[in-house]
């Protein structure tokens, strides 16, 4: 489908604007602390923001009001999880990260083990972050292509080459600052939609909610204690809290923010006041996957929909007025752009601060780790957006496998990390042979087993432990772990 004039203008000046936006905050970068980090003093509004649009991705603001259109409002509960998870990880971790000068998650470890576990906590997560992210990147083209008529390469390019530009110019505060746009660009989007729903109800909100109850779809809580089943409280909880130690408690991606903030204090704050938003925000979204399908109930389409999460792409081109269709299409790429930047800005930070500056010794002076840090970006940027172009080679399991594979590795360095905080005796050895059986247990697990994705982080990490643990009784810790990596 074609766009008209109008929502085809409203779309290219979108995108224009937040390049221009991005170049324009970015602008006065002259070395690596201001590029990776914002110079360590952005406040602590702006990196709760980030975090929220960065964990918002095109298939979330879709998906998530598909789930509640074909299901209930049993998400939640995993919400309820994230939210928990992020008291912890403010007073658990957070203190790791402000005791020196650090630039990444993985300099933690290098402090506590040395050796080869921050290399190779690194190249797992720039490894997994770009596979997983191309393939974000290709599943929201695919949306793209259907809703504008661009063909699958084409949407791919577009997305990925603007997002490199301002992520190339202005590091992280380009990231942070235009996240900050992108936020409110897909909740007004997403509050827009939800409005012109009602209006069109019988009743409005009270109408749907009382034929949202009538139909058993205003369930929050599932009590089903079965291991496949991801959507039910203790998977949810449970599962949320170690999905969120691994997503924002070890992993670059988030920990970056952090560091970038005026110190721990700010940090927590952001953090924790990330997760209430984060559940309001999904909380709308199901809600407005209700409205959605109270909206086709009452009247249904001319052809039934194949998959749930494709009912709001389609309510947005054929219901949604003009103008308003063009700022949706925006919304859709805000959600894609804030977590294909952080990923880029991530990535190429952990590659230069954790593999390039130990190997590079006394020629890695701040100009040329500026140098590097932005070609790298660059470098990442055409690596997903390849991934992307070639994601259509790949059957849907297959992305859903690689999908997979990039959010259980978060449990598996979440391990090292539990092992250097609490297993005194465990040393780089013990360390590392925690990382690679977690790895291949893990992979094997998803593979041949029907265990629900809450639960990876825990398994994952429980297993990096134990392993870990034992192998420290065979191999104790060796010497005194190298000093902590400073700007």
């Amino acid at each position: 489908m074609n766009l008209g004039g109008v929502d085809l203008a409203i779309l290219v000046v979108y995108l224009g604007g937040v390049v221009a936006f991005g170049l324009w905050i970015g602008r006065g970068t002259t070395n690596a602390a201001q590029y990776a980090l914002g110079g360590r003093e952005l406040p602590w509004f702006l990196i709760l923001f980030s975090i929220v649009a960065t964990e918002t991705s095109t298939v979330s603001f879709l998906s998530i009001p598909g789930f509640a259109y074909g299901r209930d409002l049993t998400w939640l509960q995993i919400a309820f999880g994230f939210l928990i998870g992020r008291l912890l990880v403010a007073w658990i971790f957070l203190p790791q990260f402000f005791r020196g000068a650090f630039f990444t998650a993985y300099e933690v470890l290098h402090e506590r083990f040395g050796g080869a576990v921050r290399p190779a906590a690194s190249v797992l997560f720039v490894l997994t972050r770009t596979l997983a992210d191309g393939l974000r990147l290709f599943l929201t083209s695919l949306v793209l292509q259907e809703m504008t008529g661009l063909s699958l390469a084409v949407s791919v390019v577009v997305v990925g080459v603007a997002t490199i530009l301002y992520t190339w110019s202005g590091g992280m505060r380009a990231v942070l600052w235009t996240d900050a746009v992108q936020l409110a660009v897909y909740v007004t989007g997403a509050l827009a939609a939800l409005g012109i729903l009602l209006s069109r109800l019988p009743g409005g909100f009270a109408g749907l909610l009382e034929r949202a109850d009538a139909a058993g779809k205003l369930r929050v809580v599932d009590l089903s204690l079965a291991p496949s089943e991801p959507y039910a409280l203790l998977a949810g909880i449970v599962g949320g809290v170690f999905i969120t130690f691994g997503s924002h408690g070890v992993d670059q991606m988030m920990v970056q923010r952090y560091l970038s903030s005026r110190g721990l204090g700010d940090a927590r704050k952001a953090l924790v006041t990330s997760g209430f938003v984060i559940v309001a925000q999904f909380a709308l979204f199901l809600v407005l996957g209700l409205a959605l399908w109270a909206f086709y109930q009452e009247f249904p389409p001319a052809v039934a929909f194949d998959r749930a999460d494709r009912v709001f792409a389609r309510f947005i081109l054929d219901e949604m007025p003009v103008g308003l269709v063009g700022v949706l299409l925006g919304a859709v790429f805000a959600a894609a752009m804030s977590t294909l930047s952080s990923s880029l800005n991530s990535c190429a930070t952990t590659a230069a601060r954790d593999l390039w500056r130990p190997l590079a010794g006394a020629v890695a002076d701040d100009a040329r780790e500026l140098r590097v840090i932005r070609g790298l970006t660059v470098l990442f940027g055409v690596a997903q957006i390849g991934v992307g172009i070639g994601g259509r080679w790949l059957d849907s399991s297959v992305v859903a496998a690689v999908l997979g594979i990039a959010g259980f590795t978060a449990g598996i360095v979440l391990g090292v990390f539990f092992l250097g905080m609490y297993a005194e005796r465990a040393g780089r050895r013990a360390a590392l042979a925690g990382l690679g059986v977690g790895f291949v247990g893990m992979t094997a697990i998803f593979f041949l087993t029907p265990l629900a994705w809450p639960w990876y982080p825990l398994v994952g990490s429980a297993a990096t432990f134990a392993v870990g643990w034992l192998a420290s009784l065979v191999w104790p810790r060796e010497r005194a772990a190298a000093a902590p990596s400073r700007a």
